[in-house]
């Protein structure tokens, strides 16, 4: 089952508000055998220029869903997330189905594949048409900024110097920079 935590930017959520986007972000639970028990996250915003922002954030066992949507109005822009997030869960139902079948194994996350959902079986082939092996190394998230523009890229794999762990860099939509500290889970038997 999902609780929200829903909050504003520029904006005192309402009552209203939050019953819409609670009401409408939770058609996505039918997607699932059992609606996990999650924290949905949503985040309203209003810009100066009257645009509204709708962002949310659905982590789950296997996958996070995210999207964000800009319209003139805080109501559409939750419905286009929502429209967002049913395009999401309907290509990864797809294809984890497709897999769980294939392997055998019947935990499978979604609820099984529906006729209306068989359309979008074509988006779900995803082809690697490259691989590539890389050394990291250790350095300060500074440096690794300073190396992925060098090379031109959006993104940079690297050893943290002080943590000795494994790190990436990225530049984000708007100039900036975004840092992803990547954990080892630990798995006891």
């Amino acid at each position: 089952m999902f609780t929200y935590n829903v909050r504003g930017e520029n904006i005192e959520i309402t009552p209203a508000i939050r019953d819409y986007a609670e009401n409408k972000i939770s058609k996505i639970e039918k997607y699932f055998k059992d609606a996990p028990d999650t924290t949905v996250y949503v985040n309203a915003k209003v810009y100066q220029n009257g645009e509204a922002k709708a962002e949310v954030t659905v982590p789950l066992p296997r996958l996070t869903l995210r999207a964000e949507e800009t319209s003139q109005d805080l109501y559409g822009s939750i419905d286009l997330v929502v429209d967002k997030l049913e395009r999401q869960v309907k290509k990864y139902k797809t294809r984890i189905n497709r897999k769980s079948r294939e392997k055998g194994i019947s935990d499978v996350m979604f609820t099984e594949n529906n006729q209306e959902d068989s359309k979008d079986d074509n988006d779900s082939n995803i082809e690697i048409v490259r691989t590539k092996s890389i050394a990291v190394k250790p350095m300060s998230a500074e440096e690794a900024v300073l190396q992925m523009e060098m090379l031109g890229h959006s993104f940079f794999i690297y050893e943290d110097a002080e943590s000795e762990s494994v790190s990436l860099v990225y530049k984000r939509h708007n100039g900036k920079y975004g840092l992803i500290e990547i954990e080892k889970d630990i798995v006891n038997d």
